[in-house]
């Protein structure tokens, strides 16, 4: 998350300040960086809008269509970084149910032991419930962690999300400039 928000912070200073700046997509610099991909899109279908006079029928329609371009480009890219989360949410869901499976099944032993042995004292039941603990303890172990960080990940998309698109209410705004001119 910290490289592509400083790749995509690095493109959008560049973007802003370049005077043509589809010579910045030209390149290989950007390729890889979402908020990139974002006004590619978006100048794309400026592009397909235009034709190649360069003439624009419906200044609002072509408008309207470069806006949703670019905020469809947005919700692939955040969909993109989200499904990297997919491990950290099963891994936190499912971890205590392991636990919890670890913990049943030690009390069954114990059980068991105590069945087998005809007592119930510390000696038998003990070593039973200590794995039950210990299984409890593992699945809590991978859990927590699991779900602290992806709810650290989740707000930090969230947030590169709002960014993208305020990006992409940027670009628009200059796209929106250079219709005015055509």
């Amino acid at each position: 998350m910290g490289r592509v928000a400083r790749g995509s912070k690095a493109f959008e200073r560049d973007f802003l300040k370049a005077q043509h700046p589809e010579t910045l997509l030209e390149g290989r610099r950007y390729q890889e960086t979402p908020s990139a991909r974002v006004a590619a899109a978006g100048l794309a279908e400026l592009q397909r809008s235009t034709g190649q006079a360069g003439k624009v029928a419906d200044r609002e329609a072509t408008r309207a269509r470069v806006a949703l371009a670019m905020e469809g480009q947005v919700a692939a890219e955040a969909d993109s970084l989200a499904e990297r989360l997919n491990f950290l949410a099963t891994t936190g869901a499912v971890a205590p149910f392991v636990g919890l499976f670890g913990t049943v099944w030690g009390i069954m032993n114990s059980f068991f032991q105590i069945g087998q042995q005809q007592n119930s004292s510390l000696a038998v039941v003990a070593p039973g419930i200590s794995e039950a603990l210990f299984a409890t303890a593992i699945g809590l172990f991978a859990a927590i962690p699991a779900v602290i960080a992806y709810n650290r990940f989740s707000h930090r998309v969230n947030s590169y999300e709002a960014r993208l698109q305020r990006f992409a209410d940027r670009v628009a705004s200059h796209i929106g400039r250079e219709l005015e001119g055509l």
